[in-house]
């Protein structure tokens, strides 16, 4: 295939009629009644392109072609899936053949890999190590940040858990305990009981016993065991 002259349109390799009937080994009238006969299974811009006007003598005044050409009014060219499609048509071993070597050869352009002297592969070495390593810093610094946040996220949550019933319990308790403690006569209790659980909502400014925070607790049970009424009958 390396006789074949490169035909780039649209960013991609092309075949015009004629090469590609040579490389099938068929005549290109056989090319173009395939077409024809099968025209809707073939798609402008996919499996071919067709040259006409203005950008068809663009074309042939940038490029060499036999005499054929020269007056061809319509120039058709052959992208690698329209070549498979017409040797799915002639469905012959040495279209299928040829095919393959297209794809290999000629559709599939190769890059050219120059390779890397010692001292570029070694600068490469580095430079590559330095980025990775300098990924890892930042990845490292991001997950300090983002454990800073969660704990942060954390304190603030544990700030507003109010008691639960187990804890509430233990405050009702201490309460029942200081109270008991302050009055031997049943008919004052409840005021004493009205009077300790007022002041535990303002001391701690929350709507009821129950509202208090957590981590207020043994602030709290303190405050009870300490607490001295404002009047004692």
């Amino acid at each position: 295939m390396n006789h074949l002259q490169p035909i780039t349109q649209n960013g991609q390799r092309v075949l015009t009629t004629a090469q590609l009937a040579e490389s099938f080994g068929a005549d290109t009238k056989i090319i173009n009644r395939n077409f024809q006969r099968n025209s809707e299974r073939y798609t402008q811009g996919k499996h071919y392109f067709s040259l006409t006007g203005e950008e068809l003598r663009e074309f042939k005044g940038s490029r060499q072609f036999d005499d054929s050409l020269k007056f061809t009014s319509v120039l058709y060219l052959w992208t690698e899936k329209g070549a498979w499609l017409h040797a799915k048509s002639l469905n012959t071993d040495r279209a299928w053949d040829a095919y393959e070597m297209l794809v290999d050869e000629y559709y599939r352009i190769k890059e050219k890999i120059v390779p890397l002297s010692k001292d570029q592969a070694l600068v490469t070495v580095l430079r590559t190590t330095a980025d990775l390593v300098e990924s890892r810093d930042s990845i490292i610094k991001e997950q300090h940040e983002l454990r800073k946040l969660v704990s942060q996220v954390d304190q603030k949550v544990d700030e507003q858990i109010t008691l639960d019933h187990g804890e509430q319990r233990r405050l009702q308790k201490a309460v029942a305990a200081k109270v008991y403690e302050l009055c031997n006569d049943p008919e004052e209790r409840p005021k004493l009981f009205r009077e300790i659980y007022r002041e535990i909502k303002d001391r701690f400014a929350v709507a009821s016993y129950k509202d208090v925070k957590r981590r207020e607790l043994q602030s709290a049970i303190r405050y009870v065991e300490n607490w001295i009424p404002r009047r004692v009958s």
